[in-house]
Parts: C-alpha cells; structure tokens; sequence
C-alpha cells in the first residue's frame, strides 16, 4: 500500500502543479477547440538541414477540403532569419527531400499529371530538382512506371534511383496462368526493382543492377564502391517478416553479398522480424541498421561490410529506451549513429559512439521533455534541426549545437499560429500500479481551466495502436481523440499499458502471450484510479481507439460493462481470422507463441469473439474498406453479433476505398463528429438531433 499511495501522491502533485500554471495560461487564450480546427493544423516531416546549416527544408501536410484529402508541399527556412516559405503548390503531396552537397538544389520525389502526357508528366513518381535561388523545380527521371526511392551520391554527381518493372514466374502452372488471364491470382507475377544511375553532369544514365530482387530500401555509400539494399523474392509485404536480406552490391567488381542473419534471425526472440533503416559510415565500410519485432525489443546492428559472414555489433541500449523510427544516421565528422529512442512517453535523440567496432559512451543530444520527430546534421556535423511536439505546440522545427553534452534547442516556426489563441488542455503524465503491482503511465488531457474542486468529469479512455507503440506527453489533436473532448468538458486517458514502448524490455514483452488479459487489466486499473482521486465520474466513461486501440476497445467491452459506448476502430475480433487475411500475419503468431493449429487455446483466448455474449456496451464500429491489416470481415463479424444476436445498439461506419487509415476529408470529419454524438448520447444523455 505504501508503494500505492507514493506513486499515486506524485501523480496528484505533478497534475496539480500543471494544473495551476496551466489555468493562469488559459486565461489569455480565448478559442475553444472544435473538430474543424484538426483540419487546419499543418504536420511537419522530414526534416532537411542544408549541408552549411543556413537553411533548412521540410515537409508540411495540410487538409484540402477541395481536394478532399490531406497533401504535402516542401517548405523552406532560413535558420538565421527564421524566415520561410512555401517552394512546391502541387495537388500531389512531395515527398523524399534531400540538399545537393552545394545547397543550390533540393531533389524531391513529386508528381504532374498532364492530359495524355508522357513521363515525366504521366502521374507517376519522378525525381525533380527545385533550385533554392529561383524557386524553379525540374524533372530529373522520366520513368513510365516512375521512381520508388532515390539517393543523390555524395560529391553530387549521380542521381540513383529505383524503378519497377514486373516479372512473371516460369514455374510449372505459368502457361495455365497465361492462358487464363482474367481471374487473379495468389502468386505468379511480382514487381521488382532495377537501381539505376544517372550521371548529373552528362545526364547518361544507365542500368546499374537488376537481378530481379524486390527492393524496400538502398543505400550507396560515400565513395559509391557499395550499395546496400533491403531486399525479398517477392513484393508481398508478409515477404518482410523473416523473409528478407541484406545485401552488399560490390560497384567495382559488380558483385553481391548477403550479411550473414543469425543474429536477427535464428537468435532473435521472433524469427518475424522487419528490416529497415540503412545508414553508411563515412569510413565506407561500417554500415547500421535496424530491425524491429512485434511484441519484441527493436535492434540497431553495425556491420562490417568487408567481412560480410562475420558477426555484427549489436547496441546496447540503457534505462527503459526503445528504439523508435527507422532513420538512423551517422552523425558527420565523428563516430557517433544517432537514433531515435522513446522514454516514458518522450522521443530522445541519442548518439551512441561506436570505435573500432566497441560501443562507447550513449548521450541524449537535446535535454528536457522532448518528443523529436525528423531529425538532420550539419556536413559538418556540429549543427541538428529536428521536429519537435510539445505541450503547448504541435510539430515545428527547432534547431541546436549537435556537439554539446547539454544542447538547448532553439525554436525557428510556428507553422501552426492559430494555436497561440486557443484554450489547450492540460496535460500531464498519471501513474498508478496495476494488480500484479505493475507501474503504467498514462497520458491525461483535462479541460483548459479544470480544477479538482469542480468535482468528477466524464471520462474517454483512449487507447493507442500498435500495441508496439505509446502515446506521446505532448499536446495532440487528433481524430482518434484527444483535444475536441476536453475542449466539450471530458477527461481523456491515454494509458501506455503493457506492450508499449519506452518503458523497459521487460514491461513490452510482458504482453507477449497475455493479450486480452494484462492490459486490460491495466488500463482498468487506471480508470479506477482516476475515479478514486475524484477527477472522473465511473458512471459516465466512454472507450475508443483504432487498430490495436479497437481490438482493446473490443476486448473491454467484452469483459466488462462499466463503460456507457464504445468507439471501435479498425479493430481485430477474431485472432484466427486475423491471421489468414492480414497483410503482416508474423504480429499474431508473435502474440499468440505460434499459428492456430499450434495454439487454438490462445487465439481462442485473445478473440473478443469469444466472450461477445458478454457485450452490452453501445458500440459504434468504424473500418476501411480496403483494410488489408485489419480487413473489414472483423467489423462486419462484431456488426453481425451485436445487431442480429445481441440486440445491442450498435452502427457500422465502412468508409469506402480507405485503407488501414482515413486519407479522405469527409471521412475524417465523419469519424469524429460520428464519436461525439455518439458518446454525447449514451454516455450523457444528450438527444440525438436531426
């Protein structure tokens, strides 16, 4: 109990101290938050420092209701002035921005659509060259089928990129598949990869290497005497749970070499795991990258890329960090890989020294509670621009001394203005021990101006996806919650229960196994504690979430009546079904130690199908149409339980052509007026409007 009452204490002095500061703030802030706000907030990625750290680019989206969806434009700042402005005004979001070595030129992957065109103006992915000076964007590539990825190499001088091109299996049905063309098949035709290299100064290109792989990632190293590609024989996106390589191209003697896999292979907790991140040493030869597991600890390897069948160096990570993110990079001028590391509910950047082979000494680049986003050195490696989310802003860019022990950043947007107006929540991280005496955390949103003597509120516990995965302590409006709640009096919880990332191994892998147990128990064990210090009402409390937020939405409604309606997003029903029609089926055999026939008990155990006689609460389902993680037959299955069998109030929401998530503007606003009138309703008795 003494345990009990001290984390609970700093849980109280922590929200009460917030609370304080935060009332005294809201009082100069004057708009409440409503759902078209989230439609005016501009996000922030891919964070491009120019090689002098004069300037930097990045990569704002913005919702076009017009358009009726949400686009990307490449944007530019002077990072002595602070001045900015917008390069790119296309209907096609941009993407992959990367400086020429002289900072004249941006390289971008854009799209242009011209009536009967051809490429470069056919629609399709082209690399275009944006002058800094003029404002002038050019196509580089003019690629029927367009370009996947591409690298500017490091003097400048070539342009590599990737393009697709479909090859056909000559195995012993394929002249049956030929004959009969119409119908679709399983297997028999793939899209592959060929690198091509263009020269910048003669602009000949030529085809670099086609051996018919299927390739995710490449990276040409500084000398370009390398080239390391993540690769699969087929571009099936379940080919890249433990089915995927990582190649060493030779340029010089036009020769291929595999690193040896054992240890994220056949020594790794889960032989279904994802390769991603590349990133080169200036040495030419060290090359880091990563792969991650569902259910299991992400790794950083260094490998030597000159001794392709020899171990590689594997990172050691201190305290609770857990590796977030695949952009891993050498910092310029020094022997340090730099990562993104999430911490009880921040993101760090931390550099890790790595010399001859040995891990040194690991340091967080930028102090205080941060939640980084993108990240980029200097050439010179003394200088880092990065996003970053805070409490009272949403991503903007900030910029700091990269060699410092103890860099303040320094804040160069405001991409987002209108916020300096409105009536923020108050945020704060509570903490609370779950039944096996467990610490969770999670994140509390409270109304702007809430004091604890106002008595209980009504409370939406939120529940993040993943479930390798947290919510960030920063302020987020988003359309799976947060803000618009607390703006119309809700207390909102997004707890970072078991299975979630930045508090330690152990407290991710606890989850393995224990899905539909261990987490609902914790995320019950915080609502209690919510109630017990007086902030929320047990009597008006609503759940939602999406993806894995919908398959815990489903489980809490299946194993307790506590909550008034219920929000369920994109979630799983059945575990069975789950693993014969998702697109990464590796995250269930993960979850549940091995396939159906190995472990029925299990995936009996982990499917809210199981206990769905138990469900009474009001259940409104939302899922894509074309959902390939999480196909619609889990909603239409819990649809057809509650309206047919249980004669639950329930509505089923299919938004048509979307995928794992909403792109489209209507459907977003959908989705978020659809939970407040549904929760108003049920939770507090609002009447329902025509």
């Amino acid at each position: 109990m003494g345990k009990l009452s001290s984390f609970s204490m700093l849980a109280v002095i922590t929200a009460s101290t917030f609370v304080s500061s935060a009332s005294i703030a809201a009082t100069q802030r004057t708009h409440d938050i409503t759902t078209d706000d989230f439609f005016d907030i501009g996000g922030m990625s891919n964070v491009q420092l120019s090689p002098n750290g004069k300037q930097a680019v990045w990569l704002e989206s913005r919702w076009d209701k017009e358009l009726d969806k949400s686009q990307r434009d490449l944007w530019l700042i002077d990072t002595k002035t602070r001045q900015s402005k917008r390069m790119t005004f296309t209907n096609e979001s941009e993407s992959s921005p990367q400086w020429s070595p002289d900072g004249q030129y941006i390289y971008y992957l854009g799209k242009i659509k011209q009536d009967k065109a051809k490429a470069p103006y056919n629609g399709k992915a082209q690399v275009f060259r944006l002058s800094v000076n003029t404002g002038d964007s050019q196509p580089m590539t003019k690629e029927v089928e367009g370009v996947n990825r591409f690298q500017l190499s490091h003097d400048g001088n070539s342009l590599y990129f990737l393009t697709s091109k479909t090859v056909k299996d000559k195995d012993e049905w394929a002249s049956m598949r030929s004959s009969h063309s119409a119908p679709k098949y399983g297997h028999g035709e793939r899209k592959t990869n060929p690198l091509y290299q263009l020269d910048l100064q003669h602009f000949k290109q030529k085809l670099l290497l086609d051996d018919d792989k299927v390739v995710w990632e490449f990276k040409v190293n500084s000398d370009e005497s390398k080239i390391a590609r993540i690769t699969t024989d087929d571009n099936e996106l379940v080919r890249l749970e433990g089915w995927s390589d990582i190649e060493i191209f030779d340029t010089q003697t036009a020769t291929n070499s595999t690193l040896v896999d054992t240890q994220w292979r056949d020594e790794a907790p889960s032989p279904y795991g994802w390769l991603l991140g590349l990133s080169w040493q200036e040495n030419n030869t060290e090359l880091a990258f990563r792969i991650d597991f569902d259910g299991h600890p992400g790794k950083l390897f260094i490998a030597n890329t000159d001794k392709t069948d020899a171990p590689s160096l594997e990172l050691k990570r201190s305290g609770d960090v857990t590796l977030n993110s695949s952009d891993i990079k050498w910092r310029p001028n020094s022997d340090e890989i730099c990562y993104r590391g999430a911490d009880h509910g921040r993101v760090k950047l931390l550099c890790t020294e790595i010399d001859d082979g040995e891990q040194g000494r690991t340091r967080n680049v930028i102090q205080g509670d941060m939640v980084i986003g993108s990240y980029s050195f200097s050439q010179n490696g003394k200088t880092v621009a990065f996003s970053h989310n805070g409490l009272d802003h949403f991503s903007d860019m900030f910029i700091a001394d990269a060699n410092r022990k103890r860099a303040k950043a320094k804040r160069l947007s405001n991409i987002n203005p209108q916020v300096d107006n409105w009536k923020l929540p108050q945020i704060s991280i509570v903490k609370w021990t779950a039944p096996d005496g467990a610490i969770i955390e999670g994140i509390l949103d409270l109304p702007a101006g809430y004091k604890r003597e106002d008595g209980p509120l009504p409370l939406i516990v939120q529940i993040h996806g993943g479930p390798t995965s947290a919510t960030p302590y920063a302020l987020q409006h988003r359309s799976y919650g947060r803000s618009t709640f607390t703006a119309n009096g809700w207390a909102l919880l997004s707890p970072n229960y078991r299975g979630s990332t930045g508090y330690g191994d152990q407290f991710l892998t606890q989850l393995v196994g224990r899905e539909h147990d261990i987490e609902v128990k914790d995320i019950m064990a915080g609502v209690d504690h919510l109630i017990k210090e007086g902030i929320v009402d047990g009597d008006k409390m609503a759940v939602m979430g999406w993806s894995n937020g919908g398959y815990l939405t489903n489980a809490l409604i299946s194993t307790n009546n506590r909550f008034k309606a219920a929000s369920s997003g994109a979630g799983v029903f059945d575990q069975r079904l789950q693993w014969m029609l998702e697109d990464t089926p590796g995250h269930v055999v993960n979850f549940m130690q091995g396939l159906p026939w190995e472990k029925p008990e299990a995936y009996n155990h982990g499917s809210s199908l199981t206990y769905a006689d138990k469900i009474k609460t009001p259940t409104l389902i939302h899922i894509g149409e074309n959902d390939q993680r999480v196909p619609l037959g889990h909603a239409q299955g819990l649809y057809r339980s509650l309206k047919h069998y249980l004669n639950v109030p329930v509505e089923l929401v299919v938004y048509p052509g979307e995928g794992h998530g909403l792109s489209k503007y209507q459907h977003r606003k959908a989705k978020m007026e659809w939970d407040q009138k549904w929760f108003n309703h049920y939770v507090l008795g609002e009447k329902i409007s025509g």
